[in-house]
């Protein structure tokens, strides 16, 4: 039985195989090689000018049909799967800690904002003046 229905794909396949070949003579317009050099031209610019008018539809068509879904058909996945496993570690172990960390060094941070505070109210007289000289030299520059 097994036997016999073996026997009856492989035909198939064998027929199927040896009519396969001879589609490729039923082709409407067979193509020619060009005659000439002027010929290769004008195949070439028609071809070249085919591509232009036709290139920008169907990369617009590809990337909306078939581009764009996969790309969504991902996000989708990838939103209901990974991330909320991405969140739920960040608010259990990440969060605790950087929350942590940033008490610790609110001390820290508001010494080190004052001596910033200090330096800059120090540093601007000096900047003014570098300003002002500057200013002068362009000024002779233009004259």
């Amino acid at each position: 039985m097994k036997n016999e229905k073996l026997k009856i794909k492989l035909s198939v396949l064998i027929i199927i195989g040896l009519m396969l070949p001879s589609f490729a003579f039923l082709q409407t317009q067979p193509i020619a090689p060009p005659e000439n050099l002027e010929g290769a031209k004008k195949m070439g610019e028609k071809a070249l000018e085919t591509t232009q008018k036709e290139l920008p539809g169907i990369l617009e068509k590809i990337w909306k049909e078939e581009v764009l879904p996969i790309w969504q058909k991902m996000y989708d996945w990838f939103k209901v799967n990974i991330w909320p496993k991405i969140e739920s570690l960040f608010k259990t172990k990440i969060q605790p800690q950087i929350t942590k960390e940033v008490e610790k060094r609110k001390p820290i941070i508001g010494e080190e904002f004052q001596k910033e505070k200090k330096e800059m109210k120090e540093s601007v007289p000096t900047t003014k003046t570098t300003v002002l000289n500057l200013w002068e030299k362009f000024k002779e520059l233009i004259k």
